[in-house]
């Protein structure tokens, strides 16, 4: 069973503990958070059921008047650009206790069946999108509020070995470089291998550098308020050298090293978020070319992506 503790600074101790309907302990994500390492959060799905308990303290000896203790679990999107002012587009409450008196340790159980989860936890650039459990102790004027938040993660079934044509796309300068460069597919799970071939048809300039970035773009709004947010989350070197006419370079980039989340199309009308592979080259004045595909990614379900009802735990960007 898991149990995380709020801030013994309130005036009021709260704990929560996520266990599921047999007893049996929740599995957790790996969740990554920039510049503080990781943090271990309990691990749903869509249409998982959350059990829990809630633990109220009060001082020995003493006793604490209330005005009810309630728990709500809340969906929230959050914008950089409106910090403060979470989007809730999920919400549900739970009542553990009507007015009264505390006059020692009282322990709550709770369950939310069957949560409508649709939406991944992300943590981005200039959005976050995260799912907490808020316990509330009602004091009159004044309230003690502690959250504990989750983590969720959904799958798609394993894509078919075919999707479709392969990409195929041309970077050129009139009479001084043509160059061809193959995928073998659009859409790829997390745990996929980019494969394909560099073709150098034409080759006038004297060529020193070639890699793949893989690049992801956060959108937010719309209209004249849309912003977008680009970030090079790895580089993969193709080559280093000068390459000739005729010459074919493959490509194998494995994606499980980096991390990745699945692409998301306007979640909650609040944001979305795109990959792209770049094709960087560098000549030797260090002129620099570029040619950009998106690529569509998706968690995958199958046994090799995920364990039951709970995915093992999994690094994630933060």
């Amino acid at each position: 069973m898991q149990r995380l503790f709020g801030n013994l600074g309130q005036t009021v101790p709260i704990q929560l503990e996520f266990h599921r309907r047999d007893g049996q302990p929740v599995k957790n994500a790996t969740v990554k958070v920039k510049g503080l390492g990781t943090e271990q959060l309990p691990l749903f799905n869509n249409k998982d059921s959350i059990y829990g308990e809630v633990k109220v303290s009060n001082i020995p000896g003493k006793k604490l008047e209330h005005q009810g203790i309630k728990v709500q679990l809340l969906g929230q999107i959050e914008l950089a650009s409106e910090r403060g002012h979470p989007h809730d587009f999920l919400a549900l409450v739970r009542d553990l206790s009507p007015p009264g008196d505390l006059v020692q340790t009282e322990k709550y159980g709770f369950e939310f069946n069957d949560v409508e989860m649709q939406y991944d936890s992300y943590r981005g650039l200039q959005v976050r999108l995260r799912y907490i459990l808020r316990v509330t102790v009602s004091k009159g004027y004044s309230s003690s509020v502690k959250d504990f938040p989750f983590w969720v993660r959904n799958f798609e079934p394993l894509a078919a070995p075919t999707n479709g044509a392969p990409i195929k796309m041309e970077v050129g300068i009139e009479e001084c470089l043509h160059i061809e460069f193959e995928y073998d597919k659009a859409k790829y799970h997390l745990k996929d291998t980019v494969v394909g071939k560099i073709y150098f048809l034409l080759v006038r300039i004297k060529l020193k550098h070639m890699e793949v970035e893989i690049r992801r773009r956060e959108t937010t709004g719309s209209g004249q308020s849309m912003h977008n947010e680009n970030e090079t989350l790895a580089k993969y070197e193709i080559m280093d050298g000068a390459p000739v006419r005729g010459e074919a370079i493959p490509i194998r980039l494995f994606l499980s090293p980096y991390d990745l989340t699945p692409t998301y199309k306007t979640v909650h009308n609040k944001f979305s978020v795109k990959y792209f592979l770049n094709l960087v080259l560098v000549d030797e004045e260090d002129r620099r070319y570029f040619k950009q595909q998106e690529i569509q990614l998706y968690r995958a379900s199958d046994a090799s992506q995920a364990n039951g009802p709970h995915a093992a735990a999994a690094t994630l960007v933060s």
